[in-house]
């Protein structure tokens, strides 16, 4: 669903758990109290996130947790990873090539009842009804949402700094399976260049009977590769 979009990211997905995956002891002790299905996602993410890492000739390791949540990384490497019901991903870089990496994957379905209003700007909304009445085949609140998440993701390991819902606005292009996020606040500062917007993509994908919609965002580094 995401893995290829980035010419300098490695993106390893899976869509189940395999048995018995290997937890190092820092990792299981994060999920020791949690149910079994927290335990196999969180588990099934790291397994993602290691082989991703193994692609780029880094040796296996504890992935723990940092501020707010957000994966410790090996030094010289920039990641986002996600997880949902049936689908975990990982995307990993050297950041010599990619500034930050944000990814994100939802079920695609509409969103719960009210949580549109809380994650969606007055205009995202007039721009969601105009979408669901033009290509009504995606759920483009979730889509929205998603999109959200991985500019949040793609926005911290930058700044260090929340990001709020209202804090951007998210423009779908349901054509080409990108779209645009415009920063309300003032964007990091990357490569000695104010970024006030970010370009990501979306894809949606059905395995097994269930449906996924996932979005993905990428901030090159100097040092990228030509595509």
């Amino acid at each position: 669903m995401l893995a290829g979009l980035f010419p300098d990211v490695i993106i390893v997905e899976r869509f189940t758990d395999p048995p018995d995956v290997h937890l190092y002891p820092q990792e299981a002790d994060i999920v020791a109290r949690a149910v079994d299905k927290r335990r196999r996602e969180f588990a099934t993410v790291r397994l993602c996130a290691r082989t991703a890492l193994a692609g780029l000739g880094i040796a296996p390791g504890p992935i723990l947790r940092g501020d707010r949540g957000a994966p410790v990384w090996p030094e010289g490497i920039v990641g986002s990873m996600t997880h949902c019901d049936g689908y975990r991903a990982a995307a990993v870089a050297r950041n010599t090539a990619v500034a930050s990496v944000g990814i994100d994957a939802e079920p695609h379905a509409p969103l719960p009842a009210g949580v549109e209003k809380l994650v969606a700007l007055p205009e995202e909304r007039r721009m969601l009804d105009r979408l669901s009445v033009s290509h009504p085949a995606v759920a483009w609140d979730r889509l929205l949402f998603s999109a959200k998440e991985s500019t949040y993701k793609t926005w911290f390991p930058l700044t260090g700094q929340w990001l709020d819902f209202p804090d951007c606005v998210i423009t779908p292009d349901p054509e080409d399976g990108t779209f645009t996020c415009s920063l309300n606040v003032p964007g990091p500062v990357v490569d000695g260049r104010r970024i006030d917007r970010f370009t990501g993509h979306w894809r949606t994908a059905t395995r097994d009977g269930a449906s996924y919609v996932a979005t993905a965002i990428m901030v090159p580094g100097t040092h990228r590769t030509a595509a």
